[in-house]
């Protein structure tokens, strides 16, 4: 079976992770699409506006569940940390090795990919799906082409940064993520700024 690992943060999944995710399953790239829902990296906790790994996993799956061919998986969440990609792709082709293991990144990332840790091991090991990303030109050299492609999916300007940005200042995330979502994230009064106190 074909895999597609969709890794991130998920801080909080949005309508553009569903929209990327559910065209890449339509494409026929993939047979399924999992969501690979990161720890937290150290690096970039942000101590007033994080959220509990559960609280994340909770929300992934609410996206996840309804999608045919698509589910939520926490076994990064196995792993030594800092978990870098190259480890979570070899130790899911260890547990799975029937299965064929596809790396969904967008192109972003891609334009710095070679900077990643073992980036090379990826590209022999894997193969790499690369979604548009607004301003970044995905340019797939020749000698890769068989192991990467550029998905055809439209280009989705909402970031999980903006999405609690909003949050904290109190305005409509209507329509940004699913109504599930909104009313996981308002009943238990994640993101919200948190005052500081003397």
């Amino acid at each position: 079976m074909r895999i597609g690992i969709f890794g991130g943060s998920f801080d909080p999944i949005h309508i553009g992770h569903a929209i990327i995710a559910q065209h890449i399953i339509n494409s026929g790239m993939v047979d399924r699409l999992w969501f690979m829902v990161s720890p937290v990296n150290p690096l970039k906790v942000d101590k007033e506006r994080q959220v509990s790994d559960t609280d994340r996993l909770r929300m992934v799956e609410m996206v996840s569940r309804p999608m045919e061919g698509v589910e939520t998986s926490a076994f990064e969440f196995t792993m030594p940390r800092p978990s870098y990609t190259i480890n979570t792709l070899n130790a899911l082709q260890a547990k799975f090795p029937d299965d064929e293991f596809y790396l969904v990144t967008g192109g972003d990332n891609w334009q710095v990919f070679d900077k990643w840790r073992n980036s090379d091991e990826i590209l022999d090991k894997y193969h790499v799906l690369v979604y548009p990303r607004l301003g970044y030109d995905v340019v797939i050299p020749a000698e890769l082409q068989d192991r990467v492609q550029l998905v055809d999916a439209p280009i989705i300007e909402l970031s999980s940064t903006m999405v609690r940005e909003r949050l904290a200042h109190g305005q409509s995330v209507r329509y940004y993520i699913p109504d599930e979502v909104l009313k996981y994230i308002e009943r238990h009064g994640l993101y919200q700024r948190k005052e500081n106190k003397d």
